[in-house]
């Protein structure tokens, strides 16, 4: 016959073990690197992010905090040899707050799954369920974002 006591220690251990684990996950997401969007904060009206950062082909994804409000984005350096920016939302699924992943050289609706290729990331693309425009400016240093058009995409989040 097993004590009932001996049990209940058990349950409460595993029930601790699970309660810590999941802390720890939801921690180790708010530490730079470790979440989807690395937090940026701005300087003199705009945020400044190194080219040398986000010019590996891979979408590297960024939030502002702007009047309690998080806004989140992405650099995504396409097969064109181009950086593209863009609000990580579209006019069409932005309700839904997923934002959009990387597959190859397209950004996937996270939502809808509907494919855009990186190189077409932009003005001209606006609209629809593209992945909605950002604009930078774009030096052979940096990117930089000012918080004025960064505020403009606040209405997606």
């Amino acid at each position: 016959m097993v004590c009932k006591c001996r049990t209940g220690l058990k349950y409460l251990l595993l029930v601790s073990l699970s309660l810590l684990l999941a802390a720890t996950v939801a921690f180790a997401f708010n530490l730079p690197g470790m979440g989807k969007y690395d937090k940026v904060k701005p300087v003199n009206g705009s945020v400044t992010i190194p080219v040398s950062k986000v010019s590996d082909g891979k979408a590297h994804f960024f939030k502002i905090v702007e009047g309690g409000k998080e806004i989140n984005f992405f650099v995504v350096k396409g097969s064109d040899g181009i950086l593209h920016t863009a609000f990580d939302a579209c006019d069409v699924c932005y309700r839904e707050k997923k934002g959009y992943e990387q597959l190859g050289d397209k950004m996937v609706c996270k939502n809808c799954g509907m494919k855009f290729a990186s190189v077409r990331i932009g003005a001209a693309s606006s609209g629809g369920c593209n992945p909605s425009h950002l604009p930078a400016k774009i030096d052979a240093a940096n990117v930089s974002i000012t918080v004025d058009d960064l505020k403009a995409g606040a209405r997606f989040f």
